[in-house]
């Protein structure tokens, strides 16, 4: 998670993972190495040493691109940047039409920038925020609870782990249940609509879900038109989708398949 100047601001982290940067660096690192060993090595010069340099450059060269890119995303989605993430979250809260009395549930609360704009809005609620934490994300516990406190919620909000596959809930529990880009991260379960599922069993009925996450990706969740017949199968007396890949204040280059271009949102009433 990137630091941030003032420590009297929350710690959002950034969708684009420190994690993600450090493994393309060390990557391009390793083929410029060996680009420049192909050179000072006393090899004897052949067609297939020739194809190896011009491998080598081709790959430094995309890693090269592909680095700069994942660089301009982060300042993109960052909230000291062009603040993406935030203007992303946004969209689910504009989903939602709750008088907020009651208990929500932030699946896949990340670093609880979606807990926090839950509490700001709706003050009488009483929110759990869950994630999991794994050691690809720059998230964690602590940091949730370090940013409801910067943000003076954290008296109806808690945090708690577990998998989003299997809640640690009774059934019909929460009167609204969020998600963002969560159920395509969990990697205990090998088909993505069981912890929709899942999120679905703990929302009371004539309740409101939001979930935003990949939807537009077939692999894992079909066609639209099959994920939202699924949903409705599972008990779901309503269901719309929303295409956030094409908001307006979304950059074309964040519209790529592998950012920004196959989220949607699927929200309804159950």
């Amino acid at each position: 998670m990137s630091k941030e100047k003032q420590t009297n601001n929350p710690q959002y982290g950034n969708w684009v993972s420190n994690k993600l940067v450090k493994k393309t660096i060390i990557v391009l690192v390793f083929f410029i190495f060996a680009f420049v060993l192909l050179f000072i090595l006393p090899i004897p010069s052949s067609g297939l040493l020739v194809a190896f340099k011009g491998i080598c450059l081709f790959l430094v060269i995309i890693l090269l691109i592909t680095l700069a890119y994942f660089l301009k995303a982060k300042q993109v989605f960052s909230y000291t940047g062009g603040k993406l993430q935030d203007k992303v979250l946004d969209e689910i809260i504009t989903k939602i039409q709750w008088d907020g009395e009651g208990k929500a549930l932030d699946i896949g609360c990340g670093s609880g920038a979606l807990t926090i704009k839950l509490a700001k809005k709706f003050k009488n609620a009483r929110i759990t925020g869950l994630d999991y934490w794994g050691s690809d994300w720059d998230y964690c516990k602590s940091q949730c609870e370090t940013n409801t406190k910067i943000m003076r919620v954290n008296k109806n909000i808690e945090f708690l782990k577990a998998s989003a596959s299997n809640l640690p809930f009774e059934n019909e529990v929460f009167d609204l249940v969020v998600s963002n880009m969560t159920f395509h991260e969990v990697n205990d379960c090998k088909n993505k609509l069981n912890p929709v599922r899942e999120a679905l069993r703990v929302l009371k009925k004539d309740s409101i879900f939001v979930f935003q996450d990949l939807f537009k990706l077939k692999p894992y969740f079909g066609t639209i038109d099959e994920l939202l017949n699924n949903i409705k199968d599972m008990g779901i007396r309503d269901v719309k989708f929303a295409d956030t890949s094409q908001l307006t204040f979304i950059p074309k280059m964040m519209k790529l398949p592998f950012m920004l271009g196959t989220v949607g949102i699927i929200y309804g009433i159950k």
